[in-house]
């Protein structure tokens, strides 16, 4: 895994640090002290693309996966980035804990899509943190246990969801929109009901913070020209190669994110994240029903 960045949080081995320090030496490198109010990263994004890369021998499709977060001063970071199979969890386990070993701490919320063994690294490694499901990638797998005629209705009535204004209230319209959909669509009615908690996490975090929270869309611009850039390449010789090309494109990013003039959450909104969260007790979520 490639540390990326002069700034703190960014995780990596150190093969894949050495592949970075052969892009530009002085970003990749071990941080020598801890910088635990650069370090503590609230939201922590987690995305893939994939490339075609040679592993002995053979070219197989490899997840090149990017972690971003946002500190508690409000700012982004990119803070790591590995090529595996994204359907391992162990190699989840190893990606995580490896920024957890470069620093990365107080994570409140992981935002991914539902990669096979992630959420459960993320139990593992990152306790205490809550996982947020990709909204926009739910959205198309449910829409696609719906017949194409009806997929737009369907999906203005499951998006009213969303529109609520708490965790309790969209829980309760949720429920409501499943049981209008088990008649004539059952897979969709569970696949709904069974998603609620990991679709919904969003909703117990600050509300000028939640429409960046819903989904892995902050990354879709940098996957974007992380793909734009690979897609001259092909085949990628070995991972290394890949981690090479892609850990230049998020040095680039990073540095433009550390010179913002604008940071990505005000530090007001982001205060109220030291509080503790606001969760739904059975009381107000049968008021909420009534």
């Amino acid at each position: 895994m490639a540390l990326l960045s002069n700034r703190p949080s960014l995780a990596g081995s150190a093969g894949a640090c050495q592949v970075g320090q052969g892009i530009r030496g002085a970003k990749f490198r071990h941080q020598s002290g801890p910088d635990y109010g650069s370090k503590i990263n609230p939201y922590l994004w987690v995305d893939a693309t994939y490339h075609k890369v040679r592993v002995e021998g053979r070219v197989v499709s490899q997840a090149t996966v990017v972690a971003i977060g946002v500190t508690f001063e409000g700012e982004r970071q990119v803070l790591g980035v590995d090529v595996g199979a994204s359907e391992d969890r162990s190699f989840w386990t190893a990606f995580l804990r490896g920024l957890v070993k470069r620093g990365l701490s107080g994570v409140r919320l992981v935002i991914s899509d539902a990669h096979e063994g992630l959420k459960q690294a993320i139990s593992t490694v990152l306790t205490g943190a809550a996982w947020q499901r990709c909204r926009v990638h739910f959205m198309r797998n449910l829409l696609a246990t719906v017949p194409h005629a009806a997929r737009e209705p369907i999906a203005a009535i499951v998006r009213t969801i969303f529109a609520q204004p708490d965790h309790a209230s969209a829980l309760v319209q949720l429920h409501k929109v499943a049981d209008g959909l088990r008649a004539r669509l059952p897979q969709a009615a569970a696949l709904l009901e069974e998603a609620a908690e990991d679709i919904l996490a969003y909703k117990h975090f600050p509300e000028e913070h939640r429409q960046q929270l819903h989904s892995t869309n902050p990354l879709e611009r940098l996957n974007k020209e992380i793909k734009r850039r690979s897609t001259v390449v092909g085949i990628f010789p070995n991972v290394r190669a890949t981690l090479r090309l892609v850990g230049s494109i998020l040095l680039e990013q990073d540095d433009e994110w550390a010179v913002a003039e604008r940071r990505y959450f005000s530090i007001e909104s982001m205060k109220r994240l030291r509080a503790p969260l606001a969760m739904v007790t059975d009381q107000e979520l049968l008021m909420a029903i009534a």
